[in-house]
């Protein structure tokens, strides 16, 4: 088994490492438009308004409690009634997007309410307008809370993308299918792809932990 895990590797190493690449900058982009949307989706949620905390609670429940892979067929088979052109990998990345923001919304408020309570009385009583407290004095400390929950984040959307090989998009467990059907082995490529997974999942674990040492350390 080994020598054939080192004889695909050599002849089918640039399918993996295109796979990589993809999963890499999928989970990327979904993770920066999660967090972007997210962050509204959290101000929402703590809003005062009824209809806007209604709104974003619902959204939050929603797609924390169905499965990924149903809302990736679900954007997948729904998103062509209202644009017929958009492609698969389009479909899987709002998918993705949508997903994530629910999460980060949650990672978010948790860093927002970590802040101290007083420092905005303490920002009221200065005559500071609500929405110049929270982006000068709370989202700003709140970023430190917030940033080990986003790489983990990360890591698990990593992981996620997998799931997206229903759909043939050319992530790691695509680059799987690819060589499997060319090598006419599946134990073999599924070890290779499961070792990468697992090399980039630790490390960047490793980076993360290393990071919140350094914030406590500021702390």
């Amino acid at each position: 088994m080994i020598s054939n895990i080192i004889r695909i590797w050599s002849k089918y190493w640039p399918v993996f490492m295109q796979g990589l690449w993809n999963t890499l900058w999928i989970a990327l982009v979904a993770i920066v438009m999660g967090t972007f949307f997210g962050t509204f989706i959290a101000l929402a949620k703590m809003s005062k308004n009824k209809v806007l905390s209604t709104a974003a609670t619902v959204y939050i429940e929603v797609l924390r409690g169905t499965p990924m892979l149903l809302q990736l067929y679900f954007f997948w088979v729904g998103l062509p009634y209202l644009f017929p052109s958009i492609s698969d990998l389009a479909c899987v990345l709002i998918a993705l997007c949508i997903n994530s923001s629910a999460y980060v919304a949650e990672c978010i408020r948790a860093g927002i309410q970590a802040v101290d309570p007083g420092q905005r009385e303490a920002a009221m009583s200065l005559g500071l307008t609500e929405s110049n407290i929270m982006r000068k004095i709370i989202l700003p400390q709140a970023v430190k809370n917030i940033l080990p929950a986003l790489g983990n984040e990360f890591i698990v959307m990593i992981k996620e993308t997998a799931l997206a090989s229903v759909f043939f998009i050319g992530e790691l467990m695509t680059a799987f299918k690819v060589v499997q059907s060319n090598a006419f082995l599946a134990l073999e490529p599924l070890t290779i792809v499961g070792l990468i997974y697992l090399v980039i999942t630790l490390t960047l674990s490793k980076g993360m932990k290393t990071i919140e040492r350094r914030l406590h350390a500021n702390d």
